[in-house]
């Protein structure tokens, strides 16, 4: 049986001298392992339609539940991130938390979305690369069912916050803190939680539609990026390696 999809792929893993297998994220069928036969060969036509983060139309041939690629066509391959080191890497990364947060056959099409339009903000919108970071971290969690609580403190509903407790996701004021929760909490000022409130609740269209400080683009990059890793109870490799391009320079 053929199945025709559309999607981005995720990762590319060597089979064998000639052949490799993607992980890509499709519009209607979700995460998929697919074989490329020949993708390794010098000269195949694959390698630009099966390279990583490229979104393309894939034909699939399907037999026991195994899929082979017998034709792909590139739809958008992102050539300005693949020459830059910092943009390729930060793909990398969230290439890898699609990975992670998607399912084998199960539909995600808000999750392939905001995927395609972080790397086209990277690359097309001239923002921060942590404002883009902070925008996906945060919207990926909420795709996913983690949801912050913003909207006050959580014990005596203070709209004055200082701290977000990042196992629970909920805001604490200043003379609050749950005893029950023994998470590790972060600082918010007004201008973060505000962004905040804004990458949750905006129309997908409006996502990358904001500005921030320096300093609280800061606060939040960093926010979002403890906050997706605590829920998700893990690190990234390829965000540890897109962290060490800036050792020694300014991280934001």
């Amino acid at each position: 049986m053929y199945l025709t999809i559309q999607g981005i792929v995720l990762r590319v893993t060597d089979y064998n001298d000639r052949d490799a297998l993607l992980t890509v994220l499709s519009r209607r069928h979700g995460k998929l392992t697919v074989k490329a036969r020949g993708l390794r060969r010098k000269n195949s036509p694959l390698i630009a339609p099966c390279q990583l983060l490229a979104f393309g139309e894939f034909t699939l041939f399907e037999y026991r539940g195994q899929y082979t690629i017998n034709e792909a066509h590139s739809i958008e391959l992102f050539s300005t991130l693949r020459r830059e080191l910092t943009q390729l890497s930060l793909g990398t990364y969230f290439a890898q938390v699609a990975e992670v947060l998607s399912q084998e056959d199960i539909p995600n099409p808000e999750l392939l979305s905001l995927l395609l339009n972080s790397l086209y903000a990277l690359t097309k919108l001239s923002l921060p690369e942590a404002q883009v970071k902070a925008v996906f971290e945060l919207r990926a969690a909420c795709l996913s069912g983690f949801t912050p609580d913003l909207f006050g403190c959580h014990i005596c509903g203070s709209q004055e916050p200082v701290r977000f407790d990042l196992r629970a996701g909920q805001l604490e004021c200043e003379s609050c803190r749950d005893p029950n929760s023994e998470g590790i909490r972060l600082p918010v000022t007004p201008a973060v939680l505000e962004a905040m409130r804004y990458i949750c609740l905006c129309e997908p269209k409006r996502l990358f539609s904001f500005r921030v400080g320096e300093d609280a683009l800061k606060l939040l990059m960093n926010l979002t990026e403890a906050y997706l890793a605590t829920q998700l109870e893990r690190g990234f490799s390829t965000l540890d390696f897109y962290k060490s391009l800036f050792i020694g320079e300014k991280y934001v």
